[in-house]
């Protein structure tokens, strides 16, 4: 069994609530390869979609007897941890996956899976845990040296990498994209990248310094993109194009009666928000309030990714201490600002409390970060 961290301010650097992986499991990683042209073409929503897609048919693979699944959304890629005993039919998931966004989005996947017996070999460590929303949903966070390895593996080297074919995607019938950016309601959305230079425990422990110090700089509660609730207007009639991506998902239920349904329950769910909050059993006032505990603005993936909603003096101070922190040699770093933050969800039932809701900068704010870091890292090694 994974860790679990309920706590991520007092937890989420703490390795007793994380599970070093053993050799036989795998750290299977999704990529979209050509961000940088979508970006410029603004499909990031596209983007986050597949990526959130993803995100679904892994869980819902790994997801058995009351067991979360650790995956992580990435923004334009996601990391998962792979049990052996399913990492065959994963491959067989992420190479499905791959096929279906080239396919019906005409944007390349590229998909890997690692095993932790080769990152080990190497000498890099692997540690998962589960950040626990709620009795129905959790979020994979990760520490270690192997977790940026085998994502640099994977986009790297050809040997790791899975080549697309056609499958079976299960796992998607609940995903969509459906609101429009959520305005900042502080004054910018940072997307944050932060990466431990040092190998193993200091590593860490440079990381958590450095991101207690962040935090200490910050309105915490008020920081989450969707915290405001003032902010968060449902659609009442979502856009043809948010529309259409759902309908580029495999399904059984006719085109037209999935339109019709998404339609529907836009506005039934809008409609109630107008009426203060309440209609019959819909209650949007609790959705809403709901969605910035069930949203994954914090995480980890080897190091620290966040989305933030900061005033423009926090962001500033934010920057700064992460470049004192560089300077000293403890971490590097990259970040974007954005007016907004986008969600794209994963809703069973939110009247039931099943939902969850992946957070990205408008305009791919992770990949933006993720250059800048990128950049860093290779003038790094070629100084040293």
């Amino acid at each position: 069994m994974l860790g679990r961290i309920f706590d991520f301010d007092a937890q989420a650097f703490d390795l007793n609530h994380y599970q070093a992986l053993p050799d036989d499991w795998y750290i299977a990683i999704a990529d979209v390869a050509s961000s940088t042209q979508l970006a410029r073409q603004g499909r990031d929503k596209d983007v986050n979609f597949v990526a959130a897609a993803c995100v679904a048919v892994l869980q819902q693979l790994l997801e058995s007897k009351g067991e979360p699944a650790a995956v992580q959304f990435g923004g334009d890629g996601v990391i998962a941890a792979i049990p052996a005993d399913r990492h065959e039919l994963a491959r067989t998931r992420l190479a499905a996956l791959a096929h279906w966004s080239g396919t019906q989005f005409q944007i390349p996947l590229r998909i890997g899976m690692v095993p932790v017996s080769a990152l080990h070999q190497a000498g890099l460590p692997c540690y998962a845990s589960l950040q626990i929303l709620d009795d129905l949903n959790a979020f994979g966070v990760f520490l270690g040296d192997g977790i940026q390895a085998a994502d640099d593996w994977v986009k790297q080297q050809s040997i790791w990498q899975i080549e697309a074919f056609e499958g079976e995607l299960p796992g998607l019938e609940d995903l969509s994209c459906r609101w429009q950016p959520v305005k900042s309601h502080r004054g910018l959305v940072l997307s944050l990248i932060i990466d431990p230079v040092e190998l193993g425990n200091p590593g860490i422990e440079a990381l958590e310094q450095t991101v207690r110090t962040l935090l200490s700089l910050i309105a915490d509660n008020k920081a989450s993109p969707l915290s405001n609730l003032n902010s968060l207007r449902p659609p009442a009639i979502p856009s043809w194009t948010a529309v259409r991506r759902e309908l580029k998902t495999p399904a059984s239920t006719p085109s037209l009666t999935r339109v019709f349904k998404a339609y529907m329950e836009s506005f039934i769910l809008w409609l109630a928000w107008r009426m203060g909050g309440k209609l019959g059993k819909v209650d949007a006032h609790r959705y809403l309030n709901s969605l910035s505990r069930k949203s994954d603005y914090r995480k980890q993936a080897g190091g620290a990714r966040m989305v933030l909603d900061l005033t423009a003096a926090e962001a500033t101070a934010v920057e700064q201490a992460l470049e004192a922190a560089e300077l000293r040699g403890a971490i590097l770093y990259g970040v974007a600002r954005s007016d907004a933050a986008t969600l794209t969800c994963l809703v069973g039932d939110f009247q039931a409390d099943d939902h969850v809701h992946f957070i990205d900068g408008e305009g791919l704010g992770f990949w933006r970060a993720s250059v800048m870091l990128k950049d860093k890292r290779i003038t790094r090694a070629q100084k040293f």
